[in-house]
């Protein structure tokens, strides 16, 4: 069994006695287990990159298909048995061996490519309208963008967090008025996040630590009430370089300058990631501790900055981002989120043909100077207002810390109940007050208190609601039944 490889759409496996079960959704899988134990490794990995890292799952005996692999089982010829399955390499994410320098030439090779992504995205869609998710970003403007050009119906949604966050839908409006599509704002309030809260764990199937992703499920539910297929612009920050790169690239170069230095450059990456490094003997009870000692996250990393498959550090760099918060968070994070509304998800920046030219691309045509993503916005100058194109990069200003501290308050309590974390043996009990209070570490402040406190928080809740709620599931009303009984009665049908 095989997985694509942008990692858009999850494959989860596990073997019980001689028989191979897979699925699309973990939670199908759980009622066959033996027994159900949460995996520590999963549960570590989970707070170092806010998702669990694959082939991991958070639950023991119950693995993830990597993006781009193929596994392989085969039986022992003696004793019958099935052996551990071979994974294979089926994409690899590679440099070219030759660089392109020009930018004109660069320039129109990639509007080519946008446009052909786009038409074989809308192959299908005929007359049909579509939306679009619409932060007021390069990318999705980008993609908007693209489907008014090429003739489609399309409704564009935004999130607005009022007061409490970072406004973005201003632009959102500049670039829905500049194109002529309408513009749907959706309010994201504490209220809304806090009745969406549950059921978007319960979509999610597996943790996901970021705070973007309950206003994710607000605006895929808003948008299910018009259409049944929408675009997001996912997956151009990790083609054209357009995250905040520059201090890794520095300590890159200081490392090529200082091999000897105390710190690797993988450890440096991680700690881009790590939201509690360092921190382990304080967050963990002394058993969950001293079994994660043995655990080395940066084993997770090596695969993906691998210097073999891309020599030069910029696209090293991408490679690990389209690998890890690619394929392992963000797009099966949409494509979850999506399914739970009945949407089709589509991301044009998820086209083989580009991902694949991006790497023929020299490391100045994507960042130049200051200047992230310089050849996308090149190439689009003329197609958006000049102030969405050359306007610095901001990400989704989710107010967490706000709400932890004041609206979500009292329900800390409930979320990160310290009789439940005491009695589930992983968390100590009182490491919310410790987050709150500022005793956990000095660089938990300010933002990183709530993305540290949600981070904990859905980990509980997908540990409440997916995993302890799936196993107490054993009628015939649960979708793993339901499956099996049509599938015995297509076998009856069939014969």
């Amino acid at each position: 069994m095989g997985r694509e490889p942008f990692g858009k759409v999850p494959l989860y496996w596990t073997v019980q006695g001689q028989v191979i079960w897979f699925a699309s959704q973990m939670q199908l899988l759980l009622p066959i287990l033996q027994q159900s134990e949460v995996s520590i490794p999963g549960l570590y990995g989970y707070s170092c990159f806010s998702y669990v890292p694959t082939p991991l799952t958070p639950v023991n005996g119950v693995f993830a298909v990597a993006a781009g692999t193929e596994l392989v089982w085969q039986s022992d010829r003696q004793s019958g048995k099935l052996r551990s399955p071979e994974s294979k390499n089926i994409h690899s994410w590679r440099e070219a061996p030759e660089q392109l320098t020009d930018e004109a030439t660069a320039i129109t090779e990639l509007q080519t490519l946008l446009k052909d992504s786009i038409e074989r995205q809308i192959a299908d869609l005929k007359d049909e309208p579509v939306g679009v998710f619409l932060s007021g970003g390069l990318d999705s403007s980008v993609v908007a963008a693209l489907l008014v050009q090429a003739g489609v119906k399309v409704r564009a949604y935004t999130l607005d967090f009022g007061d409490a966050g970072i406004p973005e839908y201003p632009y959102s409006e500049q670039v829905a008025e500049f194109l002529k599509i309408p513009l749907v704002k959706v309010a994201v309030t504490p209220s809304s996040i806090e009745n969406a809260l549950i059921p978007t764990v319960q979509a999610l199937d597996l943790p996901f630590g970021d705070g973007v992703c309950v206003p994710l499920y607000l605006l895929s539910e808003r948008a299910s009430q018009d259409t049944q297929v929408i675009f997001n612009g996912e997956g151009g920050d990790q083609l054209f370089a357009g995250w905040t790169n520059k201090p890794l690239i520095a300590a890159g170069v200081y490392q090529a300058e200082n091999p000897a230095g105390q710190e690797t450059f993988i450890q440096q990456y991680l700690r881009t990631f790590h939201r509690l490094g360092g921190y382990e003997s304080q967050v963990y009870q002394p058993e969950i501790y001293a079994q994660i000692q043995n655990l080395h996250p940066e084993d997770w990393l090596l695969t993906s900055l691998d210097r073999n498959e891309c020599p030069s550090l910029l696209h090293r760099l991408r490679r690990a981002s389209l690998m890890l918060k690619g394929a392992q968070n963000i797009h099966p994070r949409a494509t979850a989120l999506g399914f739970a509304h009945g949407l089709w998800v589509r991301s044009p920046f998820c086209d083989l043909p580009l991902a694949e030219w991006t790497f023929l691309l020299s490391g100045e045509l994507c960042l130049q100077g200051a200047c992230e993503k310089y050849i996308l916005k090149r190439a689009v100058e003329n197609w958006l207002p000049p102030e969405i194109v050359w306007r610095q990069k901001r990400g989704m200003g989710v107010p967490l810390t706000s709400w932890c501290l004041n609206d979500f308050w009292h329900q800390l309590g409930i979320w990160l109940n310290p009789g439940i974390l005491r009695a589930n043996n992983h968390f100590y009990p009182h490491i919310a007050a410790q987050i709150v209070e500022g005793k956990l570490g000095a660089a938990i402040q300010g933002r990183r208190i709530g993305e540290t406190l949600w981070l904990l928080i859905m980990w509980q809740l997908w540990r409440s609601h997916v995993l302890n709620e799936e196993l107490s599931k054993q009628s015939w009303d649960h979708p793993f039944w339901l499956h099996r009984w049509l599938w015995i009665n297509y076998q009856k049908i069939r014969n």
